[in-house]
C-alpha cells in the first residue's frame, strides 16, 4: 500500500503516520527525517539540500524529488509506504506521480488529517510548554497554518480529483483516528 498523509501543523501527521506503518506493515517515509539521514551520510543529494538549507532557503522541488525516487526505490519500500511531509505543493506532487508512473507505483489513498485551526493552535502552544519548542508560540503557529493553507491545500482539490482523498476527523482519541483512517483506506 502507497499512501500520503497531510493536514496543518499540528494535526497529528506524525503520530498517525507512525502507528499505521505498524498497523500497515509499510515504511514511514518522513521527509525531515530522509534528508537528515542524506546530510547525515553526506551524501551527495544530501550536501546539496544542506547547502540549501544553511543559506536559510527552501530545499528546490527537483532536489526533494531526486531524494524521494532514491528512497522508495529501496529495497524496504516493495510493501508499499507511507509520505509524510511530502508533497506540501502542487509541483511536487506532479512531480512524485511522474516518479511513481516511471517506476510503476501509484499512490493508493491521500489522507487528508482535518481540525479546526483554533484547536490546532492550542494544541501546539501546549506541546511549546511541554517540550520547550521555541517554534510553537501563537504567531509562529499561525503563520505555519497560513502557509500550509496556501501552498499545501491546494493538493487537496488535486487528489480529490484522482479521486483518492480521503479526509478524516483528525481531533480525538489516537486510537480512535487511526481507527477512523484505517476505515477509510481499506
Amino acid at each position: 500500500m502507497k499512501l500520503l498523509i497531510m493536514g496543518p501543523p499540528g494535526v497529528g501527521k506524525g503520530t498517525q503516520a507512525t502507528l499505521l506503518k505498524d498497523q500497515l506493515k509499510i515504511v514511514h517515509l518522513s521527509t525531515g527525517d530522509i534528508l537528515r539521514s542524506e546530510i547525515k551520510k553526506k551524501s551527495n543529494i544530501g550536501l546539496k539540500a544542506k547547502s540549501y538549507m544553511d543559506a536559510g532557503k527552501l530545499v528546490p522541488d527537483q532536489v526533494l524529488l531526486d531524494i524521494i525516487n532514491d528512497r522508495i526505490t529501496e529495497r524496504d519500500c516493495i510493501e508499499g509506504y507511507l509520505l509524510d511531509g511530502f508533497p506540501r505543493t502542487l509541483n511536487q506532487a506532479i512531480g512524485l506521480d511522474n516518479i511513481m508512473s516511471s517506476i510503476h507505483h501509484s499512490l493508493d489513498s491521500a489522507i487528508s488529517l482535518v481540525a479546526d485551526s483554533d484547536e490546532l493552535v492550542q494544541r501546539l502552544i501546549k506541546r511549546g510548554i511541554d517540550s520547550g519548542r521555541s517554534d510553537d508560540t501563537d504567531e509562529v503557529i499561525r503563520n505555519r497554518q497560513k502557509i500550509y493553507w496556501e501552498e499545501t491545500a491546494p493538493l487537496l482539490d488535486y487528489y480529490k480529483e484522482k479521486n483518492i482523498l480521503k479526509e478524516v476527523n483528525g481531533i480525538g482519541d489516537i486510537k480512535e483516528i487511526t481507527k477512523r483512517i484505517l476505515e477509510k483506506i481499506k
